[in-house]
């Protein structure tokens, strides 16, 4: 068995494959101050609640885009599973040709995402919208030629920040809207949250088909924890909330 690992700003998304099939998905909370133990103490248990043994466990494949964790991660996975985790970093084999004036900038969980839409949709032109602590719009080319994108701050990102930085703004419930107008503080900043990201997945969506696949139009995926959100809209011609994990599957068989 694989346990893949997304350790994200807000979350570590983690995922157990057993023959290429995602058994479990389970989620974490991500502190930077986590230590190998409490990191190992909290996967071993999840495991084990989720009916796999821990020490079935042959090998670990994590993106990381909080590096003050990635030592207690590989320490963790070290000690409480005895295994050397594969950790994406600069210069691992991907198969990507990566566009990016300096490819380093480029985030794990981008590329993870960007393998992931590879594989499940091969030969392809693909944009990725990722729904994470950051809103990330990522586009792929049929020759596996990652061009860029977008990254903005995530809805749940955005709530907070109207929160923390006004003086009578709640926090909300993060959902849909059928109206754009709100009538009343709550529903206003629902609708606000909501239609504001549905305008801006369309324009981009438009804008990067418009400029670089003209003629050949790109399969729209969605992925992230608020990806079903939009179901409704039909924004996305499919919408894989474990892409990244597939991804990082993939990205294990490369380099094994």
């Amino acid at each position: 068995m694989i346990l893949v690992l997304d350790v994200g700003n807000s979350q570590i998304y983690c995922g157990v494959f057993k023959n290429e099939r995602l058994a479990i998905q389970f989620r974490r909370t991500s502190t930077v101050r986590s230590s190998s133990d409490e990191l190992g103490i909290f996967l071993r248990g999840a495991l084990r609640e989720n009916g796999i043994d821990p020490d079935a466990i042959k090998q670990v494949v994590a993106c990381s885009v909080v590096p003050d964790l990635n030592y207690s991660l590989r320490a963790c996975c070290q000690k409480y599973f005895n295994i050397e985790p594969m950790i994406m970093r600069p210069g691992i084999k991907t198969g990507l040709k990566i566009r990016y004036k300096d490819p380093k900038e480029v985030g794990a969980d981008r590329i993870a995402d960007a393998i992931g839409a590879i594989k499940l949709f091969p030969n392809r032109n693909l944009i990725v919208v990722d729904f994470g602590t950051a809103t990330t719009v990522c586009a792929i080319t049929r020759e596996q030629e990652f061009l860029g994108g977008n990254i903005m701050p995530g809805i749940r990102l955005a709530m907070e920040a109207l929160e923390s930085k006004t003086a009578q703004l709640p926090s909300v419930e993060i959902k849909p809207t059928k109206t754009s107008i709100g009538r009343s503080t709550i529903e206003s900043i629902q609708s606000g949250l909501y239609w504001s990201n549905v305008g801006m997945v369309k324009e981009l969506v438009q804008r990067i088909t418009r400029e670089v696949f003209e003629g050949d139009p790109p399969i729209v995926i969605g992925t992230g924890g608020f990806a079903h959100l939009f179901d409704r809209e039909d924004l996305f011609d499919e919408v894989v909330p474990d892409l990244i994990l597939t991804g990082l599957l993939e990205v294990l068989r490369i380099n094994s």
